[in-house]
């Protein structure tokens, strides 16, 4: 499969290159970045320099990526839909890394990201790309909206539990840290090392954008609060929700252990899970537990924000939608220590 990647530059534009490097069927041969067109990807990238020596960045224009069988875009939110328009005309699978095609209700769209939908006529067009909730609709996909990280986490936390009903949706909280790498790669004053190291952040207090997928998926109100910590990759989600009555903790785990038992990049933990476990992976941990003191059920959910919660994902939804192996080209197996 002839590959191009928009957004090459960034870290999960530069994620997804890694993947493909190691990928049996998936051959990168356009790569885009605007800041840094002209430039090769191995002086960009060094940890990239084996794999692509004479690869160089272009401009990001549809007409950049002619020929390609599926293009995966890694770009700021409000830059892709006119774009994955362009391509999925052409003919080509469109994986988007960002938000555009996430939302199905344009007012949710404004409400979240405080801006018009640049092109509302493709909201819902995409298969919402969290492969164990919508495999069979991906198989048949043109357009895929790859899950932010954040959501990711929550969702494969929560879900069994509320689509099982031992919670409710009427009192849902997701308290999430991660690294600096979710911020991607554009330089800001909160990410210079001397303020990010020592401390820790909470951010996007009430209105963070990931709510908007939380809900959307979830089918529930959820108070979200994210949080930086000094790490450069790695994600944990601790979520609570109100558990129905006579549930225990081991049928938390027997839900979990049903939903995700066939899954090859989910594994439920009998310990609380850690990020750096699946550093450098496409897979998730996952536990939970029943308070029976207070009646509040959590469930956490640990990924690398940069593999199952972005381009990780990004490749196991192509696979999926390409007919290839679910699991080509991804490592289960985490960078330790």
């Amino acid at each position: 499969m002839h590959v191009g990647v928009a957004g090459a530059s960034g870290y999960a534009g530069g994620e997804v290159l890694r993947w493909c490097a190691g990928h049996p069927d998936l051959d990168v041969e356009v790569v885009t970045a605007e800041r840094h067109a002209g430039e090769l990807v191995s002086c960009h990238a060094p940890s990239l320099a084996a794999a692509y020596p004479s690869l160089r960045f272009e401009a990001t224009t549809a007409a950049a990526f002619s020929g390609c069988d599926v293009v995966f875009l890694a770009l700021p939110h409000g830059r892709s839909a006119a774009l994955a328009g362009s391509i999925h005309a052409a003919g080509a699978l469109v994986v988007d890394l960002g938000a555009d095609l996430r939302l199905r209700d344009p007012d949710a769209w404004l409400r979240w990201y405080h801006e018009p939908h640049g092109a509302p006529d493709q909201l819902g067009m995409a298969v919402y790309g969290l492969v164990e909730r919508h495999r069979e609709a991906l198989r048949t996909a043109a357009m895929v909206a790859v899950p932010g990280c954040y959501p990711t986490a929550a969702i494969l936390a929560l879900a069994p539990l509320l689509d099982g009903g031992l919670a409710t949706r009427e009192r849902v909280v997701v308290d999430a840290v991660s690294g600096a790498s979710g911020a991607g790669a554009i330089p800001s004053d909160s990410l210079h090392f001397s303020v990010l190291a020592d401390d820790v952040t909470a951010y996007g207090l009430l209105d963070h954008r990931h709510t908007a997928e939380m809900e959307q998926e979830l089918a529930c109100d959820v108070l979200f609060t994210p949080h930086l910590v000094p790490v450069d990759r790695g994600l944990l989600a601790t979520c609570y929700a109100r558990a129905a009555g006579g549930i225990d903790t081991s049928d938390a785990l027997e839900a979990l252990h049903a939903a995700y038992d066939d899954e090859p990049f989910v594994v439920v933990t009998s310990e609380p899970p850690r990020p750096k476990s699946v550093r450098g992976t496409n897979v998730a941990h996952v536990t939970a537990r029943v308070d029976q003191r207070t009646g509040w059920l959590v469930s956490l959910c640990a990924i690398d924000n940069l593999g199952k919660g972005a381009s990780g994902q990004a490749i196991q939804c192509a696979n999926v939608a390409l007919g290839l192996t679910e699991t080509a080209g991804l490592a289960v197996a985490g960078v330790w220590p």
